[in-house]
């Protein structure tokens, strides 16, 4: 007897949670329901729609309202304001203007004249598939069993027998208001359906209530699952082919592979990625079916627009060599090859030709896109389009989405436009940086500000409490996606070299190095200890030197350039008294980030120095002992000091963490490409320190 999936979809709906919420309001948490889980749609995928009674802002009088998911939001996050509003008797009435599918990009931007309420929430091109089904709520969905179904060979008849007589089909056609007549139609004829299947594409259902609209999206969806696990033929994906290395093998590969692929794509943009190797993923790609499943790509149109048409499979193991470059160089040649094939007079231009999605036989997958978020969500995509290739050919054969169609969709006039009102990109999206005493002071300003322009940061410390509490509220204001954290001991080369390859292995290379981490221990010379010189020795002399090795060895070994920035200090340049070890050890760091400047110019490497001054808030360097020390050999008051430095300045302005961030973020933009070598003192004016 075949068991059961166990994996079943679960019903989250809670009366006690719906209870009290409008219309309106039970759209929404019924959106957030179907859209927090995976199996049923990916991120962004997906729409679901309510036809509501509201009062007319103009007439005052009780008007039937579609509401729905509007262009480029996420059913799982969305809030209400995430829905487009239209009058369904306006949006009915365009059904007189309509003639036939040459007018189907036109009847987009008509949506705009039915907007109820000043609504500036783009209309999505689904709308008219929501609009004419003729029942108040509406599902509109990507799950897994279900375009398994729909993307098999003899997807009709499968639908027929796996559904019976609830679930109709309609052939692939790409959305819009000829699919949706021709879907509110078939509703309307056939009162018995609950909802529709649409051949390589996903599932719509529909239903009176909110509540009975999710229960129905869910049955039918755990039924199809049931079904195909009750039909499987095994071995799955013909058996395996080859042996999967073990968990650390993988990701060591994984760690070597990413820079060397990233290097190799990011000649026009920045790229972050991640790699994954979850047992799906092994399954495929250690197959016997992947040579043959995987240059079909993918099915439904909403994986191919994040995947691209088709993934790049490497060689087993990750054993590529000096061949990398020539098979990535093959991919952007092939897909040049099938855009000029494709294309029509009014295409766009084409976009980056390099794949998003690797797989690497033996150890996983490895996606890369514009931001550490697009790529996990890529990855996400393309492991729904696993278990629709393992589903489909189980019980039938799979079918990819003919090319012309799919570079239809993706080249698609009205996708352009929906790419072109996406937010600009910050200047370091894409970029990836690690900072070094980032839980704090300086590290952590600096930390924040490259964040806040767009980079994935990698906060290095060895305060373990501290490094949780920014990467937590980092993951609030910048994506949890964006921050992660390392432990690194600096002056421990292993724990230098660790970190470093837990950035890769997080962001997928590396970009920017800001090595900060700081101590000062005030002494005069004669005063000073062995212990106290090493110790300040082993910090600012040694660590500053291990992880600009390590930095410097990635972005070299990567190949797309980088920038490091070394923050030393005023008194690197000028000597100040009781800072024998201190001002030796600035000094030093001063003069090493010169020589990595001139052995990394021909890597396109800069390395610049930042030397801050009388930086007091929130710095760990600036401890009670220290400003008492200060304070002692100024012969002022300690709670006078930071009046004092403001003082002393040319400018009479104190310097804070946020000042020494500016300079830093300069450095490592694009602003500074042909600075190298250089020094920026943020120290309000300390005449002594000006640079000869």
């Amino acid at each position: 007897m075949v068991k059961a999936p166990t994996n079943l979809i679960p019903n989250l709906w809670r009366d006690a949670d719906a209870k009290g919420k409008d219309e309106p309001g039970l759209l929404l948490y019924r959106s957030n329901l179907l859209g927090s889980d995976l199996r049923i749609t990916n991120f962004g995928g997906g729409n679901t729609s309510a036809k509501v009674m509201m009062k007319d802002p103009l007439s005052g009088a009780e008007v039937e309202v579609l509401w729905v998911k509007g262009s480029g939001g996420d059913i799982g996050s969305m809030k209400l304001d995430g829905f487009s509003t239209l009058y369904m008797d306006k949006l009915n009435s365009l059904k007189n203007i309509y003639k036939d599918i040459s007018q189907e990009d036109a009847m987009v931007g008509m949506f705009n004249h039915c907007t109820f309420n000043l609504n500036p929430r783009a209309t999505s091109i689904d709308t008219a598939l929501h609009g004419f089904v003729p029942y108040a709520h509406v599902d509109h969905v990507h799950a897994d069993a279900v375009i398994a179904i729909a993307a098999a060979k003899n997807s009709e008849e499968l639908t027929a027998r796996v559904f019976g007589g609830e679930i109709g089909y309609l052939p692939w056609q790409r959305p819009g208001f000829d699919l949706g007549l021709k879907l509110g139609a078939m509703a309307k004829s056939n009162p018995k359906l609950v909802g529709v299947v649409l051949g390589a594409h996903g599932l719509f259902t529909w239903g009176d209530t909110a509540k009975g609209c999710y229960e129905t999206t869910l049955r039918i969806i755990n039924h199809a699952a049931t079904w195909l696990e009750e039909h499987v033929e095994t071995p799955v994906f013909g058996g395996e082919k080859i042996k999967s290395l073990d968990a650390t093998a993988r990701a060591a590969i994984a760690q070597k592979l990413m820079p060397a692929i990233r290097g190799l794509i990011s000649t026009h943009e920045s790229k972050a990625g991640h790699f994954t190797d979850v047992s799906e993923v092994l399954q495929f790609v250690n197959s016997n079916a992947l040579d043959a499943l995987a240059p079909l790509g993918t099915s439904c149109p909403d994986h191919f627009l994040r995947t691209k048409i088709r993934p790049l499979v490497l060689p087993a193991n990750g054993e590529v060599g000096d061949g990398l470059k020539n098979l990535i160089h093959q991919y952007a040649d092939d897909y040049a090859a099938y855009y000029n094939r494709c294309k029509h007079a009014n295409s766009p231009a084409m976009r980056d030709p390099n794949a998003v999605i690797y797989l690497v036989p033996g150890v996983g997958m490895i996606s890369f896109a514009k931001d550490k978020a697009t790529a996990r969500i890529a990855s996400e995509f393309y492991v729904n389009a696993i278990n629709v290739m393992r589903g489909a050919s189980s019980v039938s054969t799979y079918m990819g989405l003919p090319e012309q169609q799919a570079f239809n969709i993706e080249y698609w006039l009205l996708e352009e436009a929906k790419l072109s009102r996406m937010p600009k990109p910050k200047p370091l999206q894409g970029r990836i940086a690690l900072v070094t005493g980032g839980a704090s002071g300086i590290g952590l300003a600096i930390a924040e500000k490259l964040a806040q322009q767009g980079a994935c940061v990698a906060i290095a410390d060895i305060n373990t409490d501290g490094m949780a509490e920014v990467v937590a509220d980092f993951g609030k204001k910048y994506g949890k996606d964006n921050v992660t954290s390392v432990h690194m001991d600096v002056t421990k080369e292993e724990a230098v070299i660790k970190g470093f390859t837990d950035t890769v292995a997080c962001f997928g290379g590396l970009d920017i190095v800001v090595n900060n981490a700081g101590i000062a221990i005030p002494s005069p010379a004669d005063e000073t200890s062995l212990e106290t010189w090493n110790k300040q020795m082993a910090i600012l002399g040694t660590g500053y030197f291990l992880v600009g090795r390590e930095g410097f060895r990635i972005l070299k070994r990567q190949n797309c350039a980088g920038s490091m920035i070394y923050i030393a200090s005023k008194n690197g340049m000028v000597a100040s008294p009781g800072t024998s070890a201190y001002g030796a050890m600035k000094a030093a760091e001063i003069h090493l980030a010169r020589v990595l400047a001139a052995e990394g110019a021909p890597f396109g490497i800069r390395v610049n120095t930042v030397n801050p001054d009388a930086v007091l808030r929130g710095s760990k360097i600036m401890s009670e002992g220290y400003r008492a020390s200060r304070a002692n050999s100024l012969g002022i008051k300690p709670d006078e000091l930071e009046d004092h430095y403001r003082k002393r300045s040319l400018l009479q302005r104190s310097v804070y963490p946020e000042d020494i961030a500016e300079a830093v973020y300069w450095f490592a933009s694009d602003a500074s490409n042909k600075s190298t070598g250089n020094i920026i003192n943020v120290d309000a004016g300390h005449l002594a320190s000006f640079t000869r």
